[in-house]
C-alpha cells in the first residue's frame, strides 16, 4: 500500500502533476557503460549499437533479466482508451538509468541493471478527452552543463512540453511556466505530440500530431524550437507557406489553398549538431485524400526539410510526394549516416516512406546520391481533383513492398476464400503506386500503413547495411459525395464498411478499407503472402541484399506454412555490432533476433503483451541488455499490457 505524503495529497486535490519520488538516482557512471541516449540511439536515428557481447553465436542463450510493470492499464478503466492506446515507447538510457514514457505520458526512471523504479512523473493527461492517438514513443534527454543539471523532456498528447529534473523527476520550475510550455499557444487549437522531441545544443525542436481526415482547415503544422533552459520560443517554421514572397507560395492553387492545415511533422526529427541542421519529415496537408481545395504541388508538404537549427531558416527541401492524395506522410525518422562514393565518405540523410520508396540524399544539399526519376502516374477522375502528373521514383534502392495488385494476386486459405478475394479485387481500380482515390474505389499500393511505417529503419555503419521492416497491405479508398454516403451501406446492417473521414470543407467523405476480412479466426488477408518482411539494403550500391518474412499472424497449427507468410507489423528494428537485428512489431507477439548478414532468424521470445515498439540495447556493469516495451496496440488488436522487459545472457 502506498502512503501519500502531504505533497502528493495536495497535488491530487489541486490537479497538479504527480511525481512519486523513490530511490535517488546515482550520479556516477560505470566505466563499462554503453548508453542509448536518444530515441534512435543517436540524434541521427541510426538505431545501431556497437555492443557485441550478445552476438549471432550466443543469442540463443538470451534470457529475461528483469520485468517491470507500469500499472498503465488501471488508468484506462472507465474510459474508451483501451481501443486507442499503444505502448510504442523506446526507452533511453544514460548514467545507468532507463527513462521512458507510457501512452498516458507518465515518465518512469528505472535502474537499468535491475528494473527497480526510482521515480515516476504523472502529467495527469485527461484520458476522457478525445485524442487521435493515445501513445508516446519516448522522451528526450538534455545532458546538462556546469550550471544546469540533466533534464528529461516529455511532449504530451494534450499539447504540453514538460522539463523534468533527471535525478528527481520533478518539473524544472524555471522552464516555461512551472516546468511546462503550452504548445497550443500561437496555433489556435489543441495539438498532440506523440514522438520524442529533438535536442541540438541548448535547443529543443518539437513537431505535432493531428488526426487530419476530418476537415480541410486543420491547425498549422508549425515546427517550433525552444530554449532548453528557459522554455522561451526561439523560432517556428510552417510547412504551408503563408507569405506570398515564399518561393513555394505559388505551388498552392485555389482561393482557399493557403488555408489548408497539417503537413505537420509527427515523426521523429533528426539533428546534426556539427552542421547546425535539423531534418524535418513533413506529412500530407489536410485532408489526406482530397486535394481539390489545395491544388498544385503543395510544397513543403510530404518533404524532408533541412532547417538551420539556430534560426529555423530553410536550407533545402526534397519533396517525396507531389500533391499527396494517399496519406503518404513521411512517418519514419530520417537516418543520418555516411555513404561511400568514389572511395570517399559523403554525409547522407536517408528517408524511408510509406510508398516503400527510399531516398538517399546529400545531407548538405538535398541532392539524390542514387538515381531518382520523375515518372508519369495515373490521373484522377474525381470531379474537382487534379492529381499531379508525375511523381519521384528512386531507381536505387528499388521500391519495397507491394507496388500494384490485381486479380492474379488474390489469396485465401480455401478455394472459396480465394474466389471471394478475386471478386473483391476485381471491383476496384489499381494502376500501380499513386493510383488516385476514386468514386468506384481505388486499391492503393502500398496502403497508408506502409511500406515503411513509423517503425522506421536502422543502419549498420560497419556492414553499410540499411535495414527496415515493411507492411504489404493495400488500402481501398473511395471518394463518396457527401449526400450519397447511404449508397455504400451494407443492405442488411445499414453500416458503411471501413472507416470514414468526413473531410469537412470539401465535397466528399473518404471511405477507407483494406484488403482483408475479419472472421472468428482473426484477420484473413486477401493478397498473396508475405504480408510483412524484413529487408536489408547494401548502401554501397543501393541494391537489396536479402529479404525474409517477418513473423506470422495466422496460427501455424491451423494454417500449415503460416510461419513463412509474415505479419503486418508496427514498431521498428535495431541492429548491433554482434551481427544481430532485434525486432518485435508483429501480430504474433514475439521479439526476434535475426542474423544481419543473412537474414536468418536465430532466436525468438513470446512477450507478455504485444511488442508494437522499437527495442534498444545498452550495457551496465559489463553486461549487455536488450529492452523492449510490451504493452500492445489497441487499434492493431494485439494483446494489451504494461510491461518493460529486459533480456541478457545467462
Amino acid at each position: 500500500m502506498r502512503v501519500f505524503t502531504l505533497q502528493v495529497l495536495y497535488m491530487l486535490l489541486t490537479g497538479a502533476p504527480i511525481v512519486c519520488a523513490q530511490t535517488p538516482i546515482p550520479s556516477t557512471k560505470t566505466a563499462a557503460a554503453v548508453e542509448w541516449p536518444a530515441y534512435g540511439n543517436d540524434a541521427g536515428g541510426s538505431r545501431f549499437s556497437p555492443l557485441n557481447q550478445v552476438n549471432s553465436q550466443n543469442v540463443s542463450k538470451l534470457k529475461v533479466a528483469w520485468t517491470f510493470q507500469t500499472g498503465e492499464l488501471k488508468l484506462y478503466e472507465g474510459t474508451n482508451v483501451m481501443k486507442q492506446a499503444a505502448f510504442e515507447a523506446t526507452p533511453v538510457m544514460v548514467g545507468g538509468i532507463l527513462y521512458f514514457s507510457t501512452p498516458s505520458n507518465r515518465v518512469f526512471a528505472l535502474n537499468a541493471a535491475t528494473g527497480k523504479e526510482h521515480w515516476v512523473f504523472d502529467p495527469q493527461v485527461n484520458l476522457r478527452s478525445g485524442y487521435s492517438e493515445v501513445t508516446s514513443r519516448g522522451v528526450s534527454i538534455w545532458p546538462g552543463n556546469d550550471k544546469h543539471d540533466q533534464r528529461i523532456f516529455i511532449a504530451t498528447i494534450d499539447g504540453r512540453l514538460i522539463a523534468l529534473d533527471a535525478l528527481t523527476g520533478r518539473p524544472v520550475v524555471s522552464f516555461g511556466t512551472g516546468g511546462t510550455v503550452d504548445l497550443s499557444e500561437g496555433i489556435g487549437s489543441r495539438i498532440s505530440v506523440t514522438s520524442a522531441p529533438a535536442i541540438i545544443g541548448n535547443t529543443i525542436v518539437v513537431g505535432s500530431a493531428m488526426g487530419d481526415n476530418q476537415r480541410f482547415d486543420y491547425p498549422r503544422g508549425t515546427v517550433r524550437a525552444y530554449d532548453v533552459i528557459t522554455g522561451v520560443l526561439k523560432w517556428g517554421w510552417d510547412p504551408i507557406p503563408r507569405d506570398s514572397m515564399d518561393a513555394a507560395w505559388s505551388t498552392w492553387k485555389g482561393p482557399k489553398a493557403h488555408q489548408a492545415g497539417a503537413a505537420n511533422a509527427w515523426a521523429t526529427i533528426s539533428a546534426d549538431a556539427a552542421r547546425d541542421l535539423v531534418f524535418v519529415p513533413t506529412s500530407c496537408p489536410s485532408p489526406d485524400y482530397y486535394g481539390g481545395e489545395r491544388l498544385g504541388q503543395n510544397l513543403y508538404g510530404n518533404s524532408i526539410v533541412a532547417l538551420r537549427a539556430s534560426t529555423g531558416k530553410l536550407v533545402w527541401y526534397y519533396q517525396v510526394v507531389h500533391h499527396d492524395l494517399w496519406d503518404y506522410d513521411i512517418a519514419a525518422q530520417p537516418i543520418l549516416t555516411d555513404i561511400v562514393k568514389n572511395g570517399q565518405p559523403v554525409p547522407a540523410v536517408i528517408v524511408g516512406t510509406k510508398m516503400g520508396h527510399v531516398f538517399v540524399l546529400h545531407r548538405e544539399t538535398g541532392k539524390p546520391l542514387f538515381p531518382v526519376e520523375e515518372r508519369p502516374v495515373a490521373a484522377s477522375d474525381v470531379p474537382g481533383e487534379t492529381a499531379w502528373p508525375t511523381q519521384p521514383f528512386p531507381v536505387l534502392p528499388a521500391p519495397l513492398g507491394i507496388q500494384s495488385v490485381g486479380v492474379k494476386d488474390a489469396w485465401g486459405p480455401t478455394p472459396q476464400a480465394k474466389e471471394e478475394a478475386q471478386k473483391r479485387i476485381a471491383q476496384y481500380t489499381n494502376k500501380g503506386t499513386f493510383t488516385p482515390p476514386s468514386y468506384k474505389g481505388s486499391l492503393i499500393t502500398p496502403g497508408n500503413v506502409g511500406g515503411i511505417h513509423w517503425g522506421g529503419m536502422c543502419v549498420d555503419p560497419q556492414q553499410r547495411l540499411l535495414i527496415t521492416n515493411i507492411n504489404l497491405l493495400p488500402a481501398i479508398i473511395r471518394m463518396v459525395p457527401r449526400d450519397q454516403l447511404h449508397e455504400f451501406e451494407d443492405k442488411e446492417t445499414k453500416v458503411v464498411r471501413g472507416e470514414n473521414g468526413l473531410q469537412r470543407g470539401t465535397p466528399y467523405v473518404m471511405n477507407r478499407d483494406y484488403l482483408f476480412k475479419v472472421d472468428e479466426k482473426g484477420i484473413i488477408m486477401q493478397t498473396t503472402p508475405p504480408w510483412g518482411t524484413l529487408v536489408a539494403i547494401d548502401l554501397n550500391n543501393g541494391r537489396k541484399k536479402w529479404e525474409v518474412p517477418l513473423g506470422y499472424q495466422l496460427d501455424p497449427q491451423q494454417y500449415p506454412g503460416a510461419e513463412k507468410w509474415g505479419s503486418l507489423n508496427l514498431g521498428g528494428a535495431i541492429v548491433t555490432a554482434g551481427n544481430l537485428i532485434f525486432v518485435a512489431a508483429t501480430r504474433d507477439g514475439h521479439l526476434r533476433a535475426f542474423n544481419s548478414r543473412t537474414g536468418a532468424e536465430l532466436w525468438k521470445y513470446l512477450l507478455p503483451a504485444g511488442g508494437q515498439a522499437t527495442p534498444m540495447s545498452y550495457s551496465v556493469n559489463g553486461k549487455q541488455y536488450v529492452v523492449i516495451a510490451a504493452g500492445g496496440h489497441g487499434k492493431f488488436s494485439t494483446k494489451m499490457g504494461d510491461y518493460v522487459v529486459a533480456f541478457a545472457l545467462e
